[in-house]
């Protein structure tokens, strides 16, 4: 079993529903082990109304980088996905930002996550649940990544519930 960290968002329709519905259905292809609290969060990157719940977690799974990403990416089209393209609302967005501390990219997937390090949306709930670990490229800990970003946009705590329990 290898550990991952995965990011959850939503910004359409029921959003803690789909976040919920994610969790439960994640629990068939990978064991989660933490949950951050839920953050709603400006839309980074999107031009868009519409607020987002995110959250991360950690967990375990068998799977390899890519036949997780495709794991991720039916089990959003089973939630409700409609649109698969990037930077546009969605009603569920999973998303692989580490695996078990290794540096992978193809044609498909590229871990770390790219992007991870500029926003605050990722960095906020990672530093909650993993504040030491060490981002396997730049080689410092989430907590001192989210010292050091420069992303402006709003990332509030809510006192949300999961349904879901592990």
């Amino acid at each position: 079993m290898n550990r991952v960290y995965l990011g959850i968002g939503s910004n359409l329709g029921d959003r803690l529903s789909y976040i919920n519905k994610a969790l439960e259905e994640l629990e068939d292809i990978c064991d989660i082990l933490t949950v951050s609290s839920i953050y709603e969060t400006e839309p980074v990157g999107m031009l868009s109304k519409h607020l987002f719940l995110n959250l991360a977690l950690s967990a375990e799974t068998a799977f390899d980088p890519p036949e997780l990403l495709k794991q991720l990416k039916d089990l959003e089209e089973s939630i409700g996905r409609k649109v698969m393209k990037k930077k546009v609302d969605r009603e569920i967005d999973l998303d692989i930002l580490l695996y078990e501390g290794m540096i992978y990219r193809n044609s498909v997937v590229t871990i770390p996550h790219p992007e991870m390090e500029y926003r605050k949306f990722v960095l906020v709930p990672m530093a909650e649940i993993a504040p030491d670990l060490i981002h396997p490229v730049k080689g410092i800990s989430f907590r001192e990544l989210l010292l050091r970003c420069t992303d402006t946009s709003s990332v509030v705590r809510t006192n949300y519930q999961l349904s879901f329990t592990h």
